[in-house]
């Protein structure tokens, strides 16, 4: 296996070079990964060895890092497997150890795989190999090719005439052709360049919905086709619906590969161009394809699950409502709406149902429930979820809210996507082994709006309801992506030690999921932490784990003030010596972070990154990074889309945004459009510039198809007039320059010895 601490010249200037970043900060980042540090850490306590790397850069690295450690080992075994056949020239050796690109890679390796029984073998057991080679050659021989082709005549190897023995040879030779490493990788470059992306719809196929209709003769070029139309099509041949294929001009092709085979004419020109046919049309063609195929899948899953990462992170990062007494309804139509009361921390007080909409003397029997348990429980706040009779429920609420004149009760409508999967869950019933699915989910509703992060990390995060096309894509890609952004939007926000369930705390950086219940259970058996050096004392906690998670860990009211902030410990003397030099103490410092404005930092011993965030920190220590909670209000009289009409203006929450657009919900059950083009009066390449997922915004109706339930929305309609973007002019690229002269500019540059 390959050394994993060393990586070459020529990568690490790859790495620099394809993600413009530093080498110096590639470097102190492997060896930080290396040694066990984690993505979060890394990015907010090792700014020093970094350079100030962000986390996405970091995880840039990281995945980069992966892509060619898996490469150097495929890399060996390919060449010991090369020598083992005793094949392995210098020259081989040469261009395998210099290629970065594992297509590249498994093409220069083709011709020495292992592989089934071809055309081309049978020509070779037949005694034919001399003859293609003297075809490949095309250096006239002694002899005309009919009479040297005569010669391999032989009735006991089955070759009875001179066409079966050129035949053969043929076969032989269009082999070497598709097995040739420079010609596959400029057809590959010519299908990405030229191929167009074909799909029809298969005959007598059932798509009872039409959901694929503008799939059913459709072409799109290989190189701007994006990825939820790639994905769409896909799916709709999944189903049976469509079949696609790639087509690229053949007289294209076969124009590379007569430019690199045939080098001067003679008797074997027409020989090697039936050779040539042979081999795009049986070989290259379909294999090309399908490696074609197989990329836009990539490229397809990988702007998905972005799309899929950007709305999860600004969902989990969505303001929380804050520690209030909250009553969660999941509405429902025929068994009730069930109702959940939760305490500031979550903690379940009581729990009903209120038959709202299966008589019509429901409200008058619900209210009396309601409003006792408002009372009794002295709630602050109604969330209600966004599923069936949700706006009904919503109307129901607020009425009862203003005729007794309660005021100081705000109501609030919270997505409910995933709810259901959490009360089903293994840690719903661990949670609540005596309650119902539907209290369960009620349960869920009223702690989302307190705090959406706490909550949601209990959810798979492909049931959340935020992606698109999120089954069709890679799962394991997926899995990986999302949790990585669960584990960034908890690290950031931070995870206090007292209070927070064991699914919050196995996100915390250097936390395992074994390690999260073993703090839960120390905690239930000693009382609450009082210190963060106390977690050392939980079995599975040693020195690095404690590095690792210590920073995000929080503990109010705890035995020193600094633990309820992002310093981390090890730079508790920093503090400590900046109150010094302010003869004060830290708790003072705490209280009074105007003080922080005379400290001199020319004489602290610490880096200026970490002081800059040791000093932002104390200035409003413990401070969430969240936004702060504003509820939408929707328009009393729009419930359903009949009740929407074109002009309208309305409030909605984003909940979902695509490469295409955004949807956004008005209070009607079904999310409105706001197609790219109706995002903002400028241009804009991906939605994410003007929008996010769970942002309030004001939007016109442009167009309501009650049948097909479509209601098209505009944000544009209502922003001022704006001029274009100007477009600034691009530098030419420098000429190109050798690896030395590179890896010197760089050592140069970052002052790093290579």
């Amino acid at each position: 296996m390959t050394d994993k601490k060393n990586l070459s010249q020529e990568i690490l200037l790859h790495l620099a070079e394809t993600l413009n970043i530093p080498l110096r900060g590639i470097v102190a980042v492997i060896e930080l990964l290396d040694d066990g540090g984690t993505v979060p850490f890394i990015a907010r306590y090792r700014k020093e060895a970094t350079g100030n790397l962000d986390e996405v850069q970091i995880r840039a690295i990281e995945e980069q890092l992966a892509y060619f450690r898996e490469l150097l080992d495929r890399r060996e075994t390919i060449l010991a497997s090369i020598a083992e056949q005793g094949k392995l020239t210098d020259d081989l050796k040469t261009r395998i150890m210099a290629t970065l690109d594992k297509s590249e890679l498994e093409d220069l390796y083709l011709p020495y795989r292992p592989k089934r029984r071809t055309k081309a073998t049978i020509a070779r057991e037949k005694g034919l190999e001399p003859l293609a080679t003297y075809l490949w050659a095309q250096e006239p021989g002694a002899e005309p090719l009919a009479t040297l082709a005569a010669s391999f005549i032989h009735q006991e190897l089955q070759v009875a005439t001179v066409e079966e023995a050129l035949e053969g040879a043929r076969h032989i030779v269009a082999e070497w052709i598709s097995e040739d490493a420079d010609l596959r990788k400029g057809l590959r470059q010519l299908v990405f360049d030229e191929g167009i992306v074909i799909s029809r719809k298969v005959t007598d196929a059932v798509d009872e919905q039409e959901k694929y209709k503008m799939y059913y003769d459709y072409k799109e070029p290989v190189k701007t086709i994006p990825s939820h139309r790639m994905l769409a099509i896909r799916r709709g041949e999944s189903e049976n619906v469509l079949y696609f294929l790639i087509e690229v001009e053949p007289e294209r092709a076969l124009g590379i590969l007569q430019r690199h085979v045939l080098r001067q004419a003679g008797d074997w020109t027409p020989q090697l161009e039936m050779a040539i046919d042979d081999a795009w049309k049986r070989l290259l063609n379909s294999s090309i394809q399908a490696e074609v195929r197989l990329e836009l899948k990539r490229r397809s899953d990988t702007e998905a699950i972005q799309v899929f990462r950007d709305n999860l992170y600004n969902l989990l990062l969505a303001p929380p409502a804050g520690p209030l007494s909250v009553l969660g309804i999941d509405p429902g139509l025929r068994t009730g709406c069930k109702v959940a009361v939760v305490d500031e921390t979550g903690k379940l007080l009581a729990h009903d149902v209120l038959y709202l909409h299966t008589s019509k003397g429901g409200n008058a029997e619900a209210a009396p429930k309601l409003e006792a348990l408002l009372r009794k429980h002295n709630v602050r706040a109604i969330a209600i979820g966004n599923g069936t009779a949700s706006r009904e429920t919503d109307a129901f609420v607020r009425g009862f809210l203003r005729d007794k004149g309660i005021q100081e009760i705000f109501s609030v409508t919270v997505s409910e996507s995933g709810a259901s999967v959490y009360s089903a869950s293994d840690i719903a019933r661990q949670e609540f082994p005596d309650l119902d699915l539907t209290v369960r989910g009620a349960i869920s509703i009223a702690r989302r709006l307190q705090d959406p992060l706490s909550e949601l990390v209990k959810v798979d995060p492909k049931s959340i309801g935020v992606g698109q096309y999120q089954h069709d894509v890679d799962q394991r890609q997926l899995a990986e992506s999302l949790n990585s952004v669960v584990e960034s939007c908890v690290n950031r926000v931070g995870v206090d030690l007292n209070t927070s369930s064991w699914t919050l705390l196995r996100y915390v950086a250097g936390i395992s999921e074994r390690t999260a219940l073993n703090i839960v259970s120390y905690r239930n058996e000693h009382g609450s932490f009082r210190s963060r050096t106390q977690v050392l004392e939980v079995p599975g906690i040693g020195p690095k784990t404690f590095e690792q998670a210590a920073g995000f860990l929080r503990i109010r009211n705890g035995d020193n003030p600094l633990d309820m902030t992002a310093v981390h410990p090890e730079s508790y003397p920093v503090v400590e010596q900046i109150a010094q030099s302010l003869n004060t103490s830290v708790s003072d410092i705490i209280r009074q972070p105007q003080m922080l404005e005379k400290v001199d930092a020319k004489l602290l011993a610490v880096g200026a990154y970490t002081l800059q965030d040791i000093l932002a920190e104390l200035r409003k220590p413990g401070r969430d990074p969240r936004d702060k909670f504003v509820a939408p209000s929707f328009h009393e009289e729009v419930r359903e889309i009949s009740d929407v009409q074109t002009g309208m203006v309305l409030e909605g929450v984003v909940t979902n945004v695509t490469k295409f657009g955004a949807f956004v919900d008005i209070g009607v059950h079904q999310d409105g459009l706001v197609h790219i083009s109706e995002l903002s009066n400028r241009y804009i390449k991906d939605p994410n510039e003007a929008v996010k997922t769970g942002q309030i915004v004001k939007v016109k109706v442009l167009s309501v198809d009650t049948k097909a339930k479509r209601i098209g929305l505009s944000i544009k309609a209502l922003m001022g007039p704006s001029g274009p973007r100007p477009n600034a002019a691009r530098p030419a690229p420098p000429p190109p320059a050798t690896l030395d002269e590179k890896l010197a500019a760089l050592s140069n540059k970052w002052r790093v010895r290579v």
